[in-house]
């Protein structure tokens, strides 16, 4: 045996009688999840000493007994560094973090380094499951390089797994909060679009018709007038990309500062130029999600970044 490698042992019990081997393993076997599983199958690394020819989908009997090889996580290419995060929870199986604006979440062309992966190998070095057969934090979501704040990450498998599942079913409560241009009327509502890549710019996002893209639902709230402006809070019932950025632009209040979707309006110019405020005024203010190891209901609250508030006193009525 190499090393790194570990072995278990699962034993088939009545209540797994008939079932496919990934669902009862995975069953017994609540670190690994059902698609981990299916790899280490898929790989051979999953024996037993009464059965010929293992599958996925072989049907199992009370009393066999299965071993599973597991190598150890295969490193990342992607360098551990240390920068600074604002660690909100962490346990064994998750952490969560409150993002500064200006760090992008996962190297990318453009952002091979410097990232909160990047951040993340280096805090959790020698606490991070083989996600996947590889040694890394698993990234559910993500908020844009210029969207401060709640992000949650897994640290295990199993977290990974109950989390994306999570997110998947729209099951996640998420709340951010924007500084738009104008005062929305009504000062409440609901945007209920389908989102897709713009036609005009692949880069960007677009309201489309019915049926073209991914349906996405935000429910805006203004809780506070300001000077041409307003402080919204946007509740998402879908997690589309740049979905509250796109919604309040297609309601006629894009976010102040933003680049893509929010041209500069007139009056603005010299108090963004003062504040020295270059990205959209979007902060991740409230994430909710059930643990998915533990069954524990977790609500995290973020308050809204400096300069935000900086931005909210110089537009106060």
């Amino acid at each position: 045996m190499g090393p790194g490698v570990s072995i278990i042992e699962a034993a088939i019990g009545e209540a797994q009688q008939g079932w496919r081997l990934d669902r009862a393993l995975a069953d017994l076997l609540p670190d690994l999840s059902r698609e981990r599983l299916k790899g280490l199958i898929g790989e051979g690394q999953v024996q037993s000493a009464n059965v010929g020819k293992i599958s996925v989908s072989m049907k199992v009997a009370a009393g066999q007994m299965f071993t599973i090889t597991l190598p150890p996580p295969a490193p990342l290419d992607t360098v551990a560094q240390d920068i600074p995060l604002t660690i909100v929870h962490e346990d064994a199986d998750l952490i969560v973090v409150d993002k500064p604006a200006g760090l992008v979440v996962h190297p990318a062309a453009g952002n091979l380094d410097g990232t909160l992966v990047n951040a993340l190998l280096h805090h959790c070095e020698g606490r991070l499951s083989g996600i996947g057969g590889f040694a890394r934090p698993g990234i559910v979501h993500r908020i844009d390089k210029d969207t401060s704040g709640l992000l949650v990450v897994a640290k295990s498998d199993k977290a990974h797994e109950g989390l994306a599942r999570q997110f998947k079913d729209h099951s996640i409560d998420r709340l951010y909060a924007a500084i738009v241009y104008a005062v929305p009327n009504p000062a409440a509502g609901t945007v209920d679009t389908w989102i897709g890549r713009s036609d005009a710019d692949r880069k960007k996002m677009a309201v489309h018709r019915e049926g073209r893209g991914k349906h996405a639902v935000t429910h805006y709230r203004t809780t506070q007038r300001l000077r041409d402006a307003a402080l919204v809070e946007c509740k998402l019932e879908t997690g589309r990309t740049h979905q509250v950025r796109v919604h309040m632009h297609h309601i006629g209040h894009p976010l102040i500062g933003d680049p893509v979707y929010g041209r500069e309006r007139k009056g603005f110019k010299s108090i963004l130029e003062t504040l020295g405020f270059k990205r959209q005024a979007l902060h991740a203010k409230s994430l909710g999600f059930i643990h998915p190891v533990t069954s524990e209901r977790l609500m995290f609250q973020s308050a809204l970044p400096t300069d935000m508030q900086e931005l909210l006193s110089q537009l106060h009525v």
